[in-house]
């Protein structure tokens, strides 16, 4: 990844920053994008000299074209892309508000293919690149409390899925990375059923994976040209694999989970 030009979006916390890092550890060339300034200009401190930081709203894209037009003219081409900035929920369908299903989609889901149609003429015509989409272990499979973030999560793995089966001979690679629980804020930014935020964490998240051992095992699939792959473990890295094996084995299992009390601990973070 020597000087190769990469752009990474949620790029000022977790998963995103520790991508960040890595990358620049591989010698890759840096755009930073967030909305906190402040946390992009932390991160690119750990990155090389003359990172670049590009802040914006995810969902204004009335901006997005003389935004990428800013990031591209910046190097002359992008290598790479990440699709990473997203935001997660913690309430019952049947309880959630529509106004947050419009949210979550359009951030987790609208807005990184949003930037995507913007990029890819470019990439393609510059001869390809590689992108790389943050999903979740709940884009494969329905998880409690998440149906909005599911249903984002899922979309964008058939938007990515499209693109590199559109595109994978005109030299554009195309990882999607399903994570599990990664310890990130991403519980405390959660939606409530109202749409409020949620404030606190989850003890699966704090017990979860470190970003940076995520982080590397996303670089290394990249390397290696792989086209997907999940980074979680235990039961929820089970439960991936169980939901293209066996399908009916999956419900049947998170069902009786749910009945036995999981969505009530889930939702006060026990």
């Amino acid at each position: 990844m020597k000087d190769q030009i990469w752009w990474v979006t949620g790029a000022s916390s977790g998963i995103g920053a520790a991508l960040a890092r890595g990358l620049a550890g591989r010698g890759a060339r840096l755009i930073l994008s967030g909305r906190n300034v402040a946390a992009l200009e932390a991160v690119a401190k750990d990155c090389r000299p003359g990172t670049m930081i590009l802040p914006f709203e995810a969902t204004d894209y009335a901006a997005l074209p003389t935004l990428v037009q800013e990031a591209w003219d910046w190097c002359g081409r992008i290598d790479g892309l990440v699709n990473n900035a997203g935001i997660s929920q913690r309430s019952l369908a049947i309880d959630t508000d529509f106004s947050v299903y419009q949210k979550i989609v359009d951030v987790d889901l609208l807005a990184p293919i949003a930037l995507t149609q913007q990029l890819l003429p470019r990439m393609i015509e510059a001869g390809g690149g590689q992108i790389v989409a943050i999903s979740s272990v709940a884009g494969i499979l329905g998880a409690p409390l998440r149906s909005a973030y599911s249903a984002a999560k899922h979309g964008l793995i058939g938007y990515h899925d499209s693109v590199r089966v559109e595109n994978e001979h005109r030299g554009l690679k195309v990882l999607v990375v399903a994570p599990g629980s990664v310890r990130t804020n991403v519980s405390r930014n959660a939606l409530n059923a109202d749409g409020s935020t949620r404030g606190t964490s989850d003890a699966v998240i704090e017990n979860g994976m470190s970003p940076e051992d995520a982080a590397t095992q996303i670089l290394d699939a990249i390397a290696a040209g792989k086209r997907e792959i999940v980074v979680a473990e235990g039961a929820e890295a089970d439960m991936a694999r169980l939901r293209r094996a066996d399908p009916d084995a999956l419900f049947d299992r998170m069902s009786a989970t749910v009945q036995a009390g999981l969505a009530a601990q889930l939702k006060t973070g026990e």
